[in-house]
């Protein structure tokens, strides 16, 4: 039997895996190590040689160190509010003290210097900028309407770009599923305004909804819903992607059933399906990058026809 004391402790720690979401960040390791696999790497490496590239290993590990410490010091800037709008898991969160938060906070970022002077004096300055641009929206932007949104899907695909300087090879696909990851994002983020309404309102968050009413967001989600054809169109007509036009075929089907839904929600559990959805595309999307061509784990990577 444990301790009053171990008990206590095993309780911090798992209070502090969930203001850092550990169950996030395995998903965005492996984003990263298919992407580096499937698109970014060159054409001649076997998916083995990216895979114990070290230098790669240490741009992931730094990545999920600073978005580590990005839902952090978001916790800490978002902790009334999260009171109001997820109060179960706000009270798991407060078992660790604002003042460890910050301390674990600058620690990880002292720890994410140190790791990026192994790569490059670039790879410094990108996950120096990362950080700022982290804090920067959590302590200002995020309250900030149409601002704080568009932040926060270009910070969720930042982490991608580490690859792209990394490898340095710039194709026109890669783009076309950045657009759409970032159209997905944000979505997402529209949606949890919708989720998080009251709290926003109580903590005078500037959000379309607070401002516009749920209508007039439901007709901005639309319109980005519905925009979302045309990088979907590109990555399945014009460039070659392998098996994952499959993917995109039926995230159409998915985003149409999601629109459907969207008119008919009126709740905080209807927009909380809603998310779900959402991140059900974005991690599907992530195991699905590996049909773009599944022979590269054995013979290397083809060069993709453009």
């Amino acid at each position: 039997m444990l301790s009053r004391k171990n008990k206590l402790l095993v309780m911090k720690i798992i209070s502090l895996f969930s203001v850092v979401r550990g169950y996030n960040i395995p998903v965005i390791v492996l984003a990263q190590y298919l992407s580096a696999i499937f698109i970014f790497a060159p054409t001649h490496k076997r998916a083995l040689l990216v895979i114990f590239d070290f230098n790669l290993f240490i741009i992931v590990l730094v990545t999920s160190f600073t978005i580590a410490s990005g839902y952090i010091i978001n916790s800490f800037y978002d902790s009334k509010k999260d009171l109001i709008n997820r109060p179960n898991k706000s009270q798991l969160d407060r078992l660790v003290s604002q003042k460890t938060k910050l301390n674990v906070y600058f620690t990880i970022n002292f720890i994410v210097a140190l790791l990026a002077c192994l790569v490059s004096f670039r790879a410094v300055l990108f996950f120096s900028t990362y950080i700022f641009l982290i804090w920067f929206y959590s302590h200002k932007l995020k309250k900030k309407v149409i601002i704080g949104n568009l932040t926060a899907a270009f910070l969720a695909v930042l982490p991608f770009f580490a690859i792209l300087l990394y490898y340095k090879n710039v194709y026109p696909q890669i783009f076309a599923h950045a657009t759409f990851l970032s159209l997905l994002i944000l979505i997402r983020e529209m949606i949890k305004d919708l989720e998080n309404i009251k709290g926003d309102v109580a903590n005078d968050y500037h959000t379309i909804p607070v401002l516009y009413g749920e209508s007039f967001s439901k007709k901005i989600i639309t319109f980005l819903t519905v925009s979302t054809i045309i990088p979907i169109y590109f990555l399945v007509e014009i460039f070659e992607v392998g098996y994952m036009d499959l993917y995109f075929y039926v995230s159409m089907i998915v985003l149409i059933f999601f629109l459907q839904k969207l008119w008919k929600s009126n709740s905080k559990a209807d927009y909380l399906l809603l998310h779900n959805i959402l991140k059900f595309l974005v991690v599907s999307g992530v195991f699905c990058i590996v049909l773009i061509n599944p022979e590269i784990i054995l013979h290397g990577k083809k060069l993709l026809k453009l």
